[in-house]
């Protein structure tokens, strides 16, 4: 095998590797994961969002409220938006749609996990989940914590 190929080969295995446990941290046992699924267009002109939660751990949650800001296309923050999430089941992926008015789609450049307002584990005390949540994207911005 040449050097060349085996140096290709290399990298496309430390990609693999890469790759791999960034998955595996996303969906791992113990993790909740926020993704924000995708945009559409809502009838009123504004953008509806679809949150998908996969929660990894054992805890269902009764009480998940989450601040959002969305930004513009400037950067600057255009609305703080309070969603209510609850309840989010243990060991399952939910699908949540939430309507951000009076913005369209295709203006809004990131949204910010402002704040965790709520996040109380069924039959136990209010806990900080900001340590377990992993937040993917797979539209055109961002969702940041």
């Amino acid at each position: 095998m040449d050097t060349f190929l085996k140096a290709a080969l290399l990298i496309c295995a430390a990609g693999v590797s890469v790759f791999s446990s960034t998955s595996a941290a996303l969906a791992g046992p113990g993790r909740l994961t926020i993704e924000l699924n995708k945009f559409e267009a809502n009838d009123s002109g504004g953008c509806r969002a679809f949150f998908l939660f996969r929660n990894q751990t054992e805890m269902t949650f009764e009480g998940f409220e989450m601040s959002l800001a969305v930004l513009a296309t400037n950067g600057v923050i255009d609305r703080l938006l309070t969603i209510d999430a609850a309840p989010i089941p243990a060991a399952r992926t939910t699908l949540k749609l939430f309507e951000i008015p009076e913005i369209t789609c295709d203006s809004i450049s990131e949204i910010l996990l402002h704040e965790l307002s709520a996040c109380q584990p069924q039959n136990a005390e209010q806990m900080d989940c900001f340590p377990i949540l992993d937040l993917v994207s797979r539209t055109s911005a961002p969702l940041v914590k």
